[in-house]
């Protein structure tokens, strides 16, 4: 009967109430929303730099190399030659390297130059097809298959660049070979062929562009549908895929090398020895994301306090409805208690009202914070190829989260409900 009471009292007065829970589920929602970002960003950062110890890569800034050749969210620092990194690559210290070479993308996907043990590295499979063994044969990321409604035999040309403006190498195309299961990691994001690939579409597209023959700049397809080649270019593309490059050739270059030690003496030496002997660097995943995870927690702070400024100012909100309603209700409650209400009655009644104030709000909030994860995920994907999962239930601090809002709930009830349990019958009556 009480509880029934509580609910119907709250909508009484509707603006108000609607005014303290909407203040109280903004300030849920925020909580919610860094909650959920924090633990998934360093879930899925500290996932992808799994199995790499060391970065090797052209000298510049050891962030901006992390952030290229792992997450893929920046540019390069550059070019480093493939001979000088095969010597590092042998090295007895290496149980694992993994070469990677950029330069192109198809819609604004990067398009990678690697190996099997790149897959390997983040357990995907070939769900679909075969992983590529030719040049110009690719694996496409799960998420890239989704978006672009990719499939086997599929055939495109790749842009130059990591902007899908970029100028359209229109010498090969890529043909996929396979589709590669869902990781949750930044290869879901990723175009995958093998090293030589690269190397042969700019060392094509570099040759002719100088050919006079070829105009200025040569023929670009504006569009990046499925293209259908007639008889005659399929012939003109086989003839120069006769002498596709390999692993072998001189001179070329890579982008960076993911380095897997078996001895860890290499993780600490490695970076002074490859800065002092060579033109390369050796950066450290590890130090560079605790670098990030300390910047990003400043921010992730600072909206903490203020999602807590705005918990507080909304348990004051509802303070003030329960303890202006009191003024208005003392007459009701007076009646109450003549028709054997008791004291702790009327006092569970205020209590019960501010806890479903309290209650609704977290509700709302934890609803809306996981509506703004699937819109920040969406945007994350593109930006960073990273996902979040609003559905995650974090229950350790969602849980305290639940109970720091019943306890804003019960303080700001605590003085009308104190004034209500202590409320003069014979005196308020008289006054009426």
């Amino acid at each position: 009967m009480i509880v029934k009471l509580a609910w119907k009292n709250l909508w009484f007065k509707p603006l108000n109430t609607v005014l303290s829970i909407v203040l109280l589920a903004s300030s849920i929602a925020i909580i919610t929303v860094l909650i959920l970002l924090q633990k998934q960003f360093e879930e899925k950062f500290s996932s992808n730099i799994d199995g790499v110890d060391l970065v090797l890569g052209a000298q510049g800034s050891p962030m901006q190399l992390i952030l290229s050749s792992v997450y893929h969210i920046d540019n390069p620092t550059g070019n480093i030659s493939y001979d000088s990194a095969k010597v590092w690559i042998k090295h007895p210290f290496v149980e694992k390297a993994i070469p990677l070479a950029f330069g192109d993308n198809y819609r604004g996907f990067k398009i990678v130059g690697t190996n099997s043990d790149y897959l390997d590295k983040y357990k995907a499979k070939i769900v679909k097809g075969k992983l590529f063994n030719k040049n110009f044969e690719i694996v496409v990321g799960n998420e890239v298959a989704k978006k672009l409604n990719l499939k086997i035999g599929d055939k495109f040309f790749g842009s130059h660049g990591d902007s899908s403006e970029g100028e359209v190498h229109d010498q090969y195309s890529y043909k996929i070979s396979g589709i590669a299961s869902s990781t949750g990691s930044v290869l879901d994001n990723l175009i995958l062929c093998n090293i030589p690939s690269v190397w042969q579409m700019h060392n094509a597209h570099g040759q002719e562009a100088e050919n006079p023959a070829h105009g200025e700049g040569g023929h670009v397809h504006e569009e990046h549908e499925h293209i259908h080649t007639d008889a005659c270019n399929n012939e003109h593309q086989q003839n120069r895929q006769e002498a596709d490059l390999t692993l072998e050739e001189p001179n070329m270059e890579i982008t960076a090398v993911l380095l897997k030690f078996r001895n860890k003496m290499g993780i600490v030496t490695w970076p002074r020895i490859i800065a002092q002997n060579t033109k390369m660097q050796a950066a450290s995943p590890a130090i560079e994301v605790n670098r990030i995870f300390s910047l990003f927690g400043v921010g992730l702070k600072a909206l903490e306090y203020l999602a807590y400024a705005i918990m507080l100012i909304s348990g004051i909100s509802i303070f003030i409805a329960l303890y202006n309603r009191l003024k208005e209700r003392k007459y009701e409650f007076a009646l109450m208690r003549i028709n054997g209400a008791s004291r702790i009655q009327l006092l569970l009644l205020v209590v019960i009202e501010s806890l479903f104030l309290a209650l609704v709000g977290f509700l709302f909030g934890t609803i809306f914070g996981r509506i703004a994860i699937s819109f920040i995920s969406s945007s994350a994907q593109d930006d960073f190829k990273i996902a979040f999962t609003p559905l995650e239930i974090v229950w350790n601090k969602e849980g305290i989260l639940l109970l720091v809002t019943i306890f804003v709930g019960i303080m700001a009830a605590f003085i009308p409900a104190i004034k209500a349990y202590k409320l003069n019958i014979s005196k308020t009556l008289a006054n009426a």
